[in-house]
């Protein structure tokens, strides 16, 4: 049972690292260093997460994408090159709730939480992408604020119930993979459109010679 427990924190954890890494140490690291939260004996090896140093750097990469994630494309390109950080980021979180277990279950757990984070990391930059194709900021902003709300009530389930964190997490994922194709299709179809427009001035000159 403890190590389901721990299963589910790590997993947790990973999934909210994959939407928003820096928020996610951020926010654990100001909880754990001024006690807000009181980590049970074998979520010790999280302490390390409230040292001065680690959460004053996630604060400013925290800061840093606060605004980037709420520029129309630059939340892309942002979320672009996160694609192998946060995936990375929630696999090291996942490995520091475990402690010192066993090497194998080390490896599965740290393969889970990337694999995890991987897939709320796509999530959130499949939406923000389709959410570029609107003319208007304020999807984004809406986008970004309703992410790190999200961030932060999973912390928060996380700490009281990670079980249910857990089946929350994985009931959010399976309803993405439901919805992708329908976000993937509208997004190639505004690609498309675009691309056809942008193609009609060409092919009238082309038609005049």
């Amino acid at each position: 049972m403890e190590r389901l427990h721990l299963l589910s924190v790590a997993l947790g954890l990973a999934a909210l690292a994959g939407v928003n890494l820096y928020l996610t140490v951020f926010a654990t690291g100001l909880a754990i260093h001024f006690h807000w939260i009181t980590l049970a004996p074998q979520y010790q090896s999280l302490e390390v997460l409230g040292n001065p140093w680690i959460i004053s750097i996630s604060g400013v990469l925290y800061l840093l994408e606060f605004f980037a994630d709420k520029i129309p494309w630059v939340d892309s390109i942002w979320d672009a090159v996160h694609t192998v950080i946060r995936p990375i980021g929630g696999a090291l979180l996942a490995i520091q709730v475990l402690g010192h277990p066993s090497p194998a279950f080390t490896v599965i757990v740290a393969l889970l939480a990337g694999g995890t984070s991987l897939i709320t990391h796509t999530a959130k930059a499949a939406t923000r992408l389709a959410s570029n194709t609107s003319p208007e900021p304020l999807t984004n902003i809406g986008l970004s604020l309703g992410e790190d709300a999200a961030v932060l009530g999973g912390l928060t389930l996380v700490n009281l119930s990670p079980l249910l964190a857990l089946i929350v997490f994985l009931i959010v994922i399976g309803a993405f993979y439901y919805f992708a194709r329908k976000v993937l299709r509208t997004i190639k179809g505004k690609i498309g459109g675009t691309r056809k427009k942008l193609d009609e001035p060409v092919n009238r000159n082309v038609s005049v010679q």
